[in-house]
């Protein structure tokens, strides 16, 4: 997979990704975490930033259709999205993470026509709930078809899988949480036991939070 541990090391390089076993991370859903990764710092770094642009646009051109508009979610991937959809001379639409509370009351913002194929852009998957609310929104709302989604990372979770597979998407992750673990424990930033103990992370996150 191109791009996948230079994509772990800007992450780990500028600290948008942070490991910790003791204590661990808390998500919002309440998992426990030995992760926590915020790539809106990659925004901040425009080396980074530029990599990040065009390997995701490589990863696009790669897909066996040929996108017709790259749609971001809102609001982490709306940047990405457009600045790759920039890169490529496409159109750029986004989804809301709700519908309005005014007006036409839609979720898809932008010029969207039926049947067009569209590629949506994340930053980050984590059970992929978000995205695939997404995925039915531009099938739904704008009767678009949508068979990829391209992310910059992935925790790899199980859940996620199991929502792509059910909504017939495939994930397109530029770097994933096994590539970057392996990365930080070859540099020394984290030990071999707490690897091993991050790497049962992803299986099954839940069980590693109340195996603590």
């Amino acid at each position: 997979m191109p791009h996948t541990k230079r994509i772990a090391e800007l992450l780990l390089n500028i600290e948008a990704v942070k490991l910790s076993v003791d204590p661990p991370f808390t998500w919002t859903s309440g998992i426990k975490s030995p992760i926590y990764c915020d790539n809106r710092m990659l925004y901040s770094f425009p080396e980074a930033r530029k990599f990040v642009v065009e390997a995701l646009a490589s990863r696009v051109e790669s897909l066996h259709i040929p996108p017709d508009v790259i749609a971001g979610t809102a609001t982490a991937a709306i940047g990405w999205a457009a600045l790759v959809a920039d890169e490529l001379d496409l159109p750029f639409i986004y989804v809301r993470s709700k519908p309005k509370e005014h007006g036409t009351q839609k979720r898809i913002e932008g010029f969207l026509k039926p049947d067009q194929h569209v590629v949506l852009i994340e930053d980050l998957i984590s059970t992929a709930g978000s995205s695939i609310s997404s995925v039915e929104a531009l099938r739904t709302e704008g009767k678009a078809v949508v068979t990829d989604i391209v992310a910059i990372f992935s925790y790899e979770l199980p859940a996620a899988l199991e929502k792509a597979g059910e909504a017939n998407v495939q994930l397109h992750p530029l770097s994933t949480f096994t590539a970057l673990i392996n990365l930080a424990c070859d540099n020394g930033e984290i030990t071999p036991d707490q690897f091993a103990l991050m790497k049962r992370f992803a299986k099954d996150p839940e069980a590693w939070g109340r195996a603590l």
